[in-house]
């Protein structure tokens, strides 16, 4: 679903699956206007406990930021431009509420 999202809106996904570094897991990897994007998609039914998007605490983007780099240093390509953006999905009972948040995660 955050992968069609993804495509729909312009980026070309790379790994549809997530990938694995020393730090974490990186959801999904994909390109968008030149950028090696990070996605981590998060998914909620109900907002009892927040947003789907507020899921990606202080912790988590420390985790995701640390999880990029590895992935960069691995390939040698610290020098790419790169972002991490949160594909945050509300499962509500009229359908998926689907968001694409661009730069979420400031690294």
């Amino acid at each position: 679903m955050a992968a069609a999202a993804l495509e729909r809106a312009g980026y070309r996904i790379l790994l549809p699956r997530g990938l694995r570094t020393p730090s974490g897991q990186i959801d999904l990897l994909a390109e968008e206007g030149g950028d090696l994007v990070f996605v981590e998609v998060k998914t909620r039914r109900a907002t009892t406990y927040g947003t789907p998007a507020e899921a990606v605490n202080a912790t988590k983007q420390r985790h995701l930021i640390t999880a990029a780099l590895e992935y960069l240093a691995a390939q040698g390509q610290l020098d790419r431009p790169w972002r991490i953006d949160v594909v945050a999905i509300l499962l509500a009972s009229h359908g998926p509420e689907i968001e694409i948040i661009r730069h979420a995660v400031e690294g």
